[in-house]
């Protein structure tokens, strides 16, 4: 979910050119800077989003262990109390749990969880109390599964740069502004798959947020994989693709907003192994993804559009995520794709209330399908 700062820009001198102003990158862009927060109702000020100054220097190569290795497959301690109570939303992806407290897990617990997680793809954990325990409860929690990625251009919280704000309240003219350029609000993607161990694992926590609407919309890329030909699914195994923070980054600058990184390019298999699961699953986004090695650009244009609109499209192995008060959402970064769904529109006001915050847990590099794939970069 890229986003940039708010735009600055000086006062125009009397009868100047005005350039036209870019629209956002994504219309989950937190638009509302520092100055402005005394003036944003939200039951979680603290969490409203900041740009401070700070600089991060690229990713170095990482040990990672998944936790999920670790669990006990039937899951004794994640369900020791009893009460617990799960609800599939589609067969094959995503369940709703309650009776599960996250901030109470011990540890052989997390573990469990993070392989359900990985069973599963997607869990929504309604009325939690960790949404109330802080962001060093929240941050301690997630850095169980994995090491925290730091934003390089979206609004985080002070002193936590490890968190992503998604802030929408109100502005009218810059949505309107929004859907004269687009068909759509939705963008689906898998979050910083430019990095060179993208996430694993991926929480979001509900603040705040509008009574209908607002939904978050996640596709099975393993199911999406297995409903491919085999004499398709053979040629993807082995082509790679480039991942570039780059045209976010140039976005953000474009539009006088703060970057924290310089742009990372990756090359990542276009299908990955789950170490988990061990089963294939298509990695690719609508956003990240620049070039795929071996085909000509109007080659890699079409085949990136085919396997997009694939996964769009293919609502039997998609789940969509109604959000309920106090909702923590755990999300499976490698098997699936998501967007955001911004319907949530008021022709007079703009976008209601929708307040959720991110963390991530970064994972291993991509393991390909092939041994030698992995070693002729």
């Amino acid at each position: 979910m890229p986003s940039s700062a708010p735009l600055i820009r000086s006062k125009p001198k009397p009868n100047a050119h005005k350039p036209d102003i870019p629209i956002s990158y994504d219309i989950n862009i937190p638009y509302v800077d520092v100055d402005k927060q005394s003036k944003i109702k939200t039951p979680y000020p603290q969490y409203l989003p900041t740009w401070d100054p700070i600089w991060f220097d690229p990713l170095p190569p990482f040990e990672y262990n998944d936790p999920a290795l670790r669990a006990a497959p039937h899951k004794p301690n994640l369900f020791a109390s009893g009460n617990v109570k799960v609800n599939h939303i589609q067969p094959n992806i995503g369940s709703v749990i309650e009776g599960i407290q996250l901030n109470s897990l011990s540890d052989s617990a997390k573990d469990e969880l993070a392989l359900l997680i990985s069973e599963r793809k997607v869990l929504a954990f309604p009325d939690q109390d960790l949404i109330d325990d802080g962001p060093d409860v929240q941050e301690s929690f997630m850095r169980y599964f994995g090491k925290p990625n730091y934003q390089p251009v979206s609004g985080t919280i002070r002193n936590h740069p490890a968190f992503h704000v998604i802030h929408r309240d109100g502005n009218r003219d810059e949505i309107a502004r929004f859907l004269e350029a687009r068909t759509t609000t939705t963008l689906w993607h898998q979050d910083v798959s430019y990095e060179i161990q993208p996430p694993g694992y991926v929480m979001l926590g509900l603040l705040q947020g509008p009574e209908v609407g607002g939904d978050t919309v996640f596709s099975a890329t393993d199911m999406a994989y297995k409903r491919l030909s085999p004499t398709l699914r053979g040629f993807l195994d082995t082509l790679k693709a480039v991942h570039s923070s780059s045209k976010m980054i140039a976005h953000t600058r474009l539009t006088g907003g703060l970057v924290r990184k310089d742009p990372v390019d990756s090359v990542h298999p276009l299908v990955r192994v789950h170490p988990v699961t061990g089963e294939k699953c298509l990695f690719l986004n609508q956003e990240f993804i620049t070039k795929i090695p071996g085909l000509k650009e109007p080659e890699t244009k079409w085949m990136l559009d085919f396997l997009m609109n694939h996964i769009i499209t293919g609502h039997d192995f998609q789940a969509r995520v109604r959000w309920q008060p106090k909702t923590i959402v755990l999300f499976d970064n490698r098997s699936t794709t998501h967007s955001a769904i911004v319907d949530y529109l008021d022709d007079e006001y703009g976008a209601k209330a929708r307040h959720i915050f991110r963390l991530i847990a970064l994972g291993e590099k991509p393991i390909p399908v092939y041994d030698e794939f992995e070693d002729s970069e």
